[in-house]
């Protein structure tokens, strides 16, 4: 099997990171596939499994933790649960595709970690802090206990910046949608 690329995006909630995964998913020429993440939290709105995550219980969880399924995970937040399915990127590489990854800051250092070099890491900041909670509860998903938790862990993200290969500063999207295909397409031809 050939070893694609792994393409990873992190930021805290309400960065903007979907928005411009979900962007370059609508560009073919970058031939890449969304890695879909495991997760132990409950669907949200439109949520499909095995489409947006694969669903599953804790209990399911902790047994691909035990059986090193995972090419990362980490518990989020308290019983929140979240990794990367090895099976999954084999199944992208086996497309002939590019991974791409919408994950958090941990998981997505882990991969760079684990696969340096076939990996770009890149980090989307946000404006401010006051902007990402406005973000969140325009979302209207969420209680305000978990907003405010979000944005505590955001203050933690945001300090990991610099650990990433490449931060794209999403103060106007257009923009940043045009950086990261830049980023994206010169590290898939290298």
């Amino acid at each position: 099997m050939k070893k694609g690329k792994l393409i990873v995006f992190s930021a805290p909630s309400g960065s903007g990171k979907t928005t411009i995964v979900r962007h370059l998913l609508g560009l073919p020429e970058l031939e890449l596939e969304f890695s879909i993440s495991a997760a132990t939290r409950a669907p949200r709105g439109q949520e499909i499994d095995g489409k947006d995550y694969y669903f599953m219980s804790i209990e399911d969880f902790k047994k691909h933790i035990k059986a090193e399924d995972f090419i990362e995970w980490e518990e989020v937040y308290r019983d929140n649960f979240y990794g990367t399915l090895k099976s999954e990127v084999e199944r992208i590489w086996a497309l002939g595709k590019n991974v791409i990854f919408d994950i958090d800051v941990a998981g997505g250092l882990r991969i760079k970690k684990k696969f340096p070099e076939e990996t770009l890491a890149v980090f989307v900041k946000p404006p401010s802090v006051d902007e990402l909670k406005r973000r969140l509860k325009e979302r209207s998903t969420e209680s305000e206990d978990k907003i405010n938790m979000r944005i505590a862990k955001a203050h933690v993200e945001l300090a990991t910046a610099p650990q990433f290969d490449k931060i794209i500063k999403n103060y106007d999207l257009d923009q940043a949608k045009r950086e990261a295909y830049e980023l994206v397409q010169s590290f898939i031809r290298k």
